[in-house]
């Protein structure tokens, strides 16, 4: 942390102006300009500094960040994050989730039993791939993302082929080559999610099918929860995209959707991230390199008592997360995303 400290304080030093566009005041999903404020939150993961605006659009329901962040924006944000001094913590998380992983996989068997070609954009570490062999263990499986993380996947021999790079330029090279697309908690992550689903329909052959997942903007608990509602994940969400609107949009481009869920893809840790989320926030800083100075021992010791006493809270979400809102969650329109699969015709 002490070698990376002296750069993110000459980033902090020359302003944060440069990291935000223009706020634009239209919808980029739909062009109406009928929009309004539907949260106002910061960092609550790593707590770098900013302050962060979602609209909502009140014509189509979508979601934005507004105003988006810059590529230097981008670049800030997101380092430390899912590479660097977050890699370890981001691959033990997402390298447990096994069951999860395998579900997703499991999804595609009523349309394609056996694809031959498989495409995971946003792969990450390539642990879905990983856990998706032993479900298909006779696909080749690639992966793609922006991120040295896909560098390692194919290292690690979790990926048959890594491709590191922007889904829309490397688009044309993968022209109808896969069975499947898949993008699990990726499209929220793009500048522009439109030209993300013009390069899957690229990517996926005819007769191929592209499987999609993300946050719903339209869960109660989205409104229930607000800042501390986890999938809001500013600043690195960008578009939060009601179910009906992608829909059409697939079906425009030259998809048919045949299938959507809800229940099956809810990540039952709602509450138990919320209240995560509020001890981690009311907590003094634990040391990280965009702090002036790392905490001396008394804000340490402060923020160990306060963690503690809060692990009574946290046991207690935990349980209701598992066994009383996960039965029920989509019934009670909670369920905290949707999956889509279509078929490219």
């Amino acid at each position: 942390m002490a070698a990376l400290r002296p750069a993110y304080l000459r980033d902090l030093t020359a302003g944060p102006d440069r990291f935000f566009a223009t706020p634009r005041p239209d919808c980029p999903w739909c062009g109406s300009v009928r929009l309004a404020p539907r949260l106002h939150t910061t960092d609550l993961l790593q707590h770098k500094p900013g302050r962060f605006t979602l609209d909502r659009c009140a014509d189509c329901g979508h979601v934005f960040q507004n105003p988006q962040l810059t590529e230097e924006g981008l670049e800030f944000y997101y380092r430390d994050f899912y590479d660097g001094l977050g890699e370890q913590r981001m691959s033990g998380t997402f390298g447990g989730r096994t069951a999860m992983y395998r579900s997703r996989a499991e999804a595609m068997l009523p349309y394609d039993p056996a694809p031959k070609t498989w495409l995971d954009v946003g792969t990450g570490h390539g642990h879905f791939c990983a856990a998706a062999r032993t479900v298909l263990p006779g696909t080749s499986f690639d992966g793609l993302d922006f991120t040295d993380g896909v560098e390692l996947a194919a290292r690690e021999g979790r990926v048959d082929h890594g491709y590191r790079g922007a889904f829309p330029a490397l688009a044309p090279e993968l022209a109808a080559r896969y069975d499947v697309v898949s993008m699990f908690h990726y499209l929220e992550h793009s500048t522009d999610p439109d030209r993300e689903l013009r390069a899957a329909h690229e990517a996926v052959r005819p007769g191929g099918h592209l499987l999609i997942e993300v946050p719903d903007p339209e869960s109660r608990y989205a409104r229930l929860l607000g800042r501390w509602w986890l999938p809001w994940l500013q600043p690195q969400h960008l578009h939060f995209m009601p179910a009906a609107n992608l829909r059409r949009r697939l079906t425009g481009l030259g998809f048919t959707v045949v299938a959507e869920q809800h229940a099956e893809p809810h990540d039952p840790v709602d509450l138990l991230a919320a209240v995560w989320l509020a001890l981690d926030h009311a907590a003094p800083r634990e040391d990280a390199p965009w702090l002036p100075e790392p905490p001396g021992g008394l804000r340490r010791a402060a923020r160990t008592a306060l963690l503690l006493a809060g692990v009574p809270a946290l046991v207690t979400a935990t349980l209701l997360d598992r066994f009383a809102v996960r039965p029920l969650a989509h019934r009670l329109g909670v369920a905290n995303a949707y999956r889509l699969v279509a078929r490219r015709d």
